[in-house]
């Protein structure tokens, strides 16, 4: 499963844009690979955040798993409902499991970031 519409990075996430703004998230593939997410630490609204920097992790029952900036930009909001319910990540990775809301700081970023196609091609012949 890997929506027409986003853009994807190497290590697996995903960015949705809507002119200045975006939501991150992590992969349908990433979330299979962690197995049950148990735990995600998240960075506070306001963070300013550095292509390919770490901005949080992702915890399974197998790994702890960091999560990287797929472009620089501001945080302008989080998924607060994955303190109670992290699941929503492995459920809906692409919808309700978002992550994080951030204010593009250089879209000619996303030139870089694979597409749809890229990303399948990408994913399969890393297996």
């Amino acid at each position: 499963m890997v929506p027409d519409n986003l853009r994807y990075t190497k290590d697996h996430e995903w960015i949705r844009v809507d002119g200045d703004s975006a939501a991150v998230g992590i992969t349908d593939h990433a979330q299979e690979e962690l197995g049950d997410i148990v735990y995600v630490e998240l960075p506070k609204p306001g963070a300013h955040l550095e292509q390919a920097a770490s901005f949080g992790s992702v915890e399974s029952v197998k790994a702890v798993s960091d999560i990287y900036a797929p472009v620089s930009g501001e945080v302008t909001g989080v998924n607060n409902a994955l303190a109670e319910a992290p699941e929503k990540v492995n459920d809906d990775p692409y919808g309700e499991g978002w992550l994080i809301q951030l204010r593009l700081s250089s879209p000619a970023q996303l030139d870089g970031l694979m597409t749809a196609a890229q990303y399948t091609e990408y994913i399969s012949s890393e297996t």
